[in-house]
């Protein structure tokens, strides 16, 4: 089998992103012979219908996904890093191949509404906090939050767009001078000097949020625990909506560590399984390719749906086309992985799409022993996509 090239996790302007606009994604991913993409922004279905239009003009294959962070209180009580290496407990999880046009019923549609507004008064809380530091300092500017929402995002708000911000109000009212902009940057981290040079925009922004945004920062407000739902309810939400529960891994970090929750993957995987989750994904600029052989391989041979994506969730612009870290080519066998989930992705979205039961049920059980015939549907399905 050829394997087609897949990046199956793309933030967009839907939530934030290298990307200044949605087609920007595609346009990049059209131009490295991406051949399937997945959009897969924080708490946000807005942007499916129009990456499903774009992504056909340009023909590419859509996958329809989103990501919420969520709490599980079993792991949290143990003091267990699951996939957040800072927060016992945390979780972040992903939906893979959700129905397009959205359709999420109640009281679905209004918990994932609530939790994104709570995540939007924290990032306000936040701003608030940023414009105390700012007149503390005599920077002679502020920040309009309801200008940030309204300009720099598409109705999900960030701490990231308030970096972005920061950053684009003091080179607008210090008129770009970088020597100026440096020394407002070093009163502002408490007379820590900012490492970047500032027309550096991305690392600029990088150090703004590590400073000032993150906890120890002048302008960090703790998240309410509203803001997190529990995972076994962002797990019913995603198959409300259609989706597959997918389960995203850290993996190795640039010293060689995994978190508590993932340094076994055999154990990990059998929790997964018990807790209802049989599909997993990598970011694979984080992990050496051979973290990825080692726990993507074991997970495809187990009977996981295993995908990789590249997130672009940072001010950094990195290709669309996937490397292990360090810029390190995917091997055959990972390319042969990932093709092979996103075609599981994307048999399970067509099926579910025409009122068919698809990949897992409503109930979240998985249907492993027929995941070839999966793929050979999903590739068949992929291909005249992109031939038509």
């Amino acid at each position: 089998m050829n394997y087609l090239n897949v990046n199956a996790h793309l933030h967009t302007p839907y939530s934030f992103s290298a990307f200044e606009r949605l087609t920007e994604a595609l346009d990049r991913a059209a131009n490295e012979n991406v051949k399937i993409v997945g959009i897969n922004d924080f708490y946000s279905m807005d942007g499916y219908v129009e990456w499903r239009d774009e992504a056909l003009k340009r023909r590419l294959f859509p996958l329809f996904n989103i990501e919420f962070i969520s709490l599980q209180e079993e792991d949290q009580a143990k003091g267990v890093r699951v996939n957040d290496p800072n927060n016992s407990g945390r979780t972040y999880l992903s939906g893979k191949g959700l129905k397009c046009p959205p359709d999420l019923p109640e009281p679905w549609a209004a918990q994932l509404a609530d939790v994104r507004s709570e995540s939007n008064r924290q990032v306000k809380r936040m701003c608030d906090r940023l414009n105390e530091t700012l007149a503390a300092h005599d920077a002679g500017f502020s920040l309009d939050f309801a200008r940030i929402e309204r300009e720099l995002t598409r109705g999900a708000v960030r701490e990231r767009h308030l970096a972005k911000a920061l950053r684009m109000e003091a080179t607008h009212h210090l008129k770009g001078n970088g020597a100026a902009m440096a020394a407002l940057f070093e009163r502002l981290f408490g007379g820590k000097a900012l490492q970047s040079r500032t027309d550096h925009h991305a690392t600029v922004e990088n150090e703004i949020r590590g400073n000032l945004l993150k906890a120890g920062g002048a302008a960090f407000v703790p998240e309410d625990p509203k803001a997190f739902l529990p995972m076994e309810t962002v797990c019913r939400i995603i198959l409300a909506a259609g989706g597959i529960p997918t389960y995203p891994f850290l993996a190795d970090d640039a010293k060689g560590d995994f978190t508590d929750f993932e340094q076994d993957v055999v154990q990990t995987a059998e929790t997964l399984k018990r807790r209802g989750i049989h599909s997993v994904e990598f970011i694979t600029t984080r992990n050496s390719v051979e973290a990825l052989e080692r726990y993507a391989g074991y997970l495809h041979d187990h009977g996981f749906v295993v995908t990789f994506g590249s997130e672009h969730n940072t001010p950094a612009m990195e290709p669309v086309e996937l490397f292990a870290r360090g810029g390190v080519p995917l091997t055959v066998r990972l390319k042969q992985i990932n093709y092979e989930g996103a075609c599981v992705v994307a048999a399970h979205q067509e099926l579910v799409r025409q009122g068919q039961p698809g990949y897992v049920d409503a109930a979240g059980q998985a249907d492993i022993t027929c995941r070839d015939s999966y793929i050979r549907l999903g590739d068949r399905w992929i291909r005249e996509t992109i031939a038509s």
